[in-house]
């Protein structure tokens, strides 16, 4: 028996896409939207698994809210990238299973390490 907990958190955010040629090389911006999966196959006597309120606060503290991608990361800050290093920085603490990075509401990426 397990669980996957789904957390959301949104950001605003400017980049450009380096070693691109297209309309995305030059300087735009998003309201980016991170969708994190947390598994887990134990509760807490409460019921719950891990606290809501303590991952939200976690990815706030991460998200670059309203700042140049480009001046934050030393990568080129792509969907792909980014949900490969939120995958990363959340797994340093929790059960992270699957990062999905929404550019737009019908553009993302997903990473996840392979099984």
């Amino acid at each position: 028996m397990s669980w996957e907990l789904i957390i959301k958190q949104k950001f605003s955010a400017a980049h450009f896409l380096e070693h691109y040629h297209g309309k995305c090389e030059k300087m735009h911006g998003h309201t980016f939207e991170i969708e994190v999966g947390f598994r887990t196959s134990e509760l807490e006597k409460s019921g719950i698994s891990i606290d809501f309120g303590e991952i939200k606060e976690y990815l706030r503290q991460l998200v670059p809210d309203h700042k140049v991608l480009n001046e934050v990361f030393s990568f080129s800050p792509s969907a792909e990238n980014l949900a490969r290093y939120f995958f990363e920085q959340c797994k340093k603490k929790y059960p992270v299973s699957k990062v999905m990075v929404w550019e737009s509401e019908d553009a993302g990426a997903a990473y996840a390490e392979d099984q």
